[in-house]
């Protein structure tokens, strides 16, 4: 096992994993940028190392600056989260060149999986079904012969990247220009790369992602799914676990496929393999493979009681995983409210500042992931997200009672925040039902 990891990102992942060190008694390295100097995770750890500018180009994305920090402070490991580098595979390649373990795949897995496009074919050939579409577009003329072929809608789609990026819905051949410009002008701008391909819009859909834990001894267990349907342009807003929807049957059949996509690329550590999921006719398609933990990995953790990231770390450190697919019962129900500094009623447009008060409901199975604190001031460089408000029961109906109570009792002065609207969501007939689709919000938001 390790006796130091350093963990190269901020804000509430780099807290859990920071804890998840402690409570394996391994020490912890933070490294931040120049605006998260204050940030709880550089308190929490047992060392720590400024790495660079505000601007996450200068800090969290330099490969160097935090490999150097991993040499200089004798880390034998770096732990990633989500976001930032997590999938890089170059970082993960200048890691094992200098003889530090990228806790995550190996740089060949991510590079197959990084690229969605690469995905989509390497999922076809392991028989795991796909949504209907086509492969790399480089012209207006290519794009234009591959949309007659698909139909309207469709949707282009960057081959790099997440977060909703590189992503645009087009309704007819009028628009499709303007959206094959605009789509890999934004790739180029967050990814470097501004390949696309194209995929049939499927509506009514749910979203629906499957956990996997893979050793490096062969084994694949999955850790049964997660509702994502709740989403505002591509982004998700809350999780549940289980997905309500999913008949026994199809949920055996989406576990059997996710195991074989798994195996199909010799998958090692935590990963997610996510689908759209059509409840009309009960058909399921591949849409991509996140070669990382996931920001709602918590839900998950409490319906298994297997602590996601501590296995991560295990399984980098070369350990058999030590349950089977027959040992994993999905017991309760959880829910995931992603607490977004964000007005909902006014576009949802970023909300900064200082944490002027902040109380943080408690109870039973209440579980709140965050980096913030009373007199935290929320940079404006990052993501949104300022932490995470996780419930169990035994039922969904006591989990969504639960949630609503937790979100009332939620309060973070000085800093405008999505909570009071998740609220509000919770309470609407789709929600209350789980038959919600991927669609569902603009009913509600104005």
């Amino acid at each position: 096992m390790f006796s130091k990891i350093l963990i190269a990102n901020r804000g509430e992942i780099a807290v859990r994993v920071i804890r998840a060190c402690k409570e394996m008694g391994i020490a912890s390295v933070a490294v931040f940028s120049e605006a998260d100097r204050n940030s709880l995770h550089v308190s929490l750890a047992d060392e720590s190392y400024c790495i660079g500018g505000s601007l996450s180009k200068d800090s969290y994305l330099n490969k160097q600056a935090v490999v150097s920090a991993a040499l200089a402070s004798k880390a034998e490991a770096i732990h990633p989260g989500y976001g930032f580098m997590s999938e890089n595979a170059e970082f993960a390649q200048l890691c094992s060149e200098h003889g530090i373990v990228f806790i995550g795949p190996d740089p060949e897995t991510l590079s197959k999986m990084g690229d969605k496009d690469m995905a989509r074919k390497t999922m076809r050939e392991a028989g795991v079904p796909v949504i209907p579409g086509c492969d790399l577009v480089e012209s207006l003329e290519q794009v234009k012969k591959e949309a007659k072929k698909i139909g309207f809608p469709l949707l282009i789609k960057a081959r790099s990247g997440g977060g909703g990026k590189g992503i645009r819905q087009v309704e007819n051949m009028e628009e499709l220009e303007s959206a094959f410009n605009t789509a890999t002008a934004e790739a180029t701008s967050a990814f470097g790369d501004g390949a696309v391909y194209m995929e049939k819009f499927l509506l009514p859909v749910k979203h629906i992602e499957m956990q996997l834990l893979a050793d490096n001894h062969g084994n694949v267990v999955c850790l049964g799914e997660r509702d994502c349907s709740t989403q505002r342009k591509n982004q998700k807003l809350i999780e549940e676990s289980p997905a309500v929807v999913l008949s026994d049957e199809t949920r055996k059949k989406m576990i059997d496929a996710s195991i074989q996509a798994g195996q199909s690329v010799s998958y090692r550590g935590a990963g997610t393999i996510e689908y759209l999921y059509d409840p009309k006719t009960q058909d399921f398609y591949f849409m991509e493979m996140n070669t990382r933990l996931q920001v709602e990995h918590p839900v998950t953790e409490m319906v298994t009681m297997v602590d996601l990231v501590k296995w991560q770390i295990r399984l980098a450190s070369g350990m058999k995983l030590d349950f089977t697919q027959e040992d994993i019962k999905l017991t309760g129900h959880a829910i995931e409210c992603r607490i977004n500094a964000e007005d909902p009623y006014n576009a949802f447009r970023p909300s900064g500042g200082k944490v002027e008060m902040l109380h943080v409901p408690s109870g039973p199975w209440v579980r709140f992931d965050s980096a913030i604190y009373q007199g935290y001031t929320i940079p404006p460089f990052y993501d949104s997200m300022i932490g995470k408000l996780i419930v169990y029961a035994n039922t969904r109906d006591e989990a969504i009672r639960k949630m609503k109570a937790s979100l009332c009792e939620l309060i973070i002065q000085g800093v405008t925040n999505t909570g009071s609207f998740q609220d509000e969501l919770m309470s609407t007939e789709e929600f209350q039902d789980g038959t919600y689709t991927t669609d569902y919000l603009l009913k509600y938001i104005k």
